[in-house]
């Protein structure tokens, strides 16, 4: 069986890194754009992320230009867009492909695992998967889902906060 730790990406930094680096955490995984009218859901994903890190949520970026041309800036711009605007210290990875023949194995398998509304092809910017502590994908949300929203399925996910696990 896959998990997303079977799969690797390329951070915003240029390197390689294995998924199964985030073993045992949550993780939400979200295509992202810095000209879309969702940007604006970096901020919430950004109190996510503080909010849950110490009890094991990690949010992962992904940079995306399919849609519309939203992102068009390189590595390095999407970062400091990120920073300066919304303060984002999640991890951030290189731009990639959601959809088609170059698509990232990893968002081929995410969109295999839980299909969207028309089936598994992501729409839009701010799709985002939730990935239990196993690595599997336990939930898709679609762009207009707002990241407080998602809260409880997280909380869910996530050791209580005063177990053994959570410190």
């Amino acid at each position: 069986m896959t998990t997303l730790y079977d799969f690797s990406a390329t951070t915003n930094s240029g390197a390689d890194q294995a998924l199964a680096d985030y073993k045992d955490q949550v993780l939400l995984v979200v295509n992202t754009a810095s000209n879309c009218g969702f940007t604006s859901q970096y901020k919430g994903l950004e109190e996510l992320y503080k909010t849950y890190v110490d009890r094991g949520l990690v949010v992962l970026g992904f940079p995306c230009d399919q849609f519309g041309g939203q992102e068009p800036g390189d590595d390095d711009e999407i970062a400091d867009f990120c920073e300066l605007n919304f303060g984002v210290t999640f991890p951030l990875y290189s731009k990639v492909d959601v959809n088609g023949s170059d698509a990232h194995p990893l968002f081929r398998w995410m969109r295999s695992e839980k299909k969207g509304k028309l089936g598994s092809k992501i729409l839009w910017n701010f799709t985002k998967f939730l990935i239990d502590t196993d690595g599997n994908v336990v939930k898709r949300y679609g762009p207009t889902t707002k990241p407080e929203e998602i809260v409880a399925d997280i909380e869910k996910l996530l050791p209580a906060k005063n177990s053994p696990e959570a410190i």
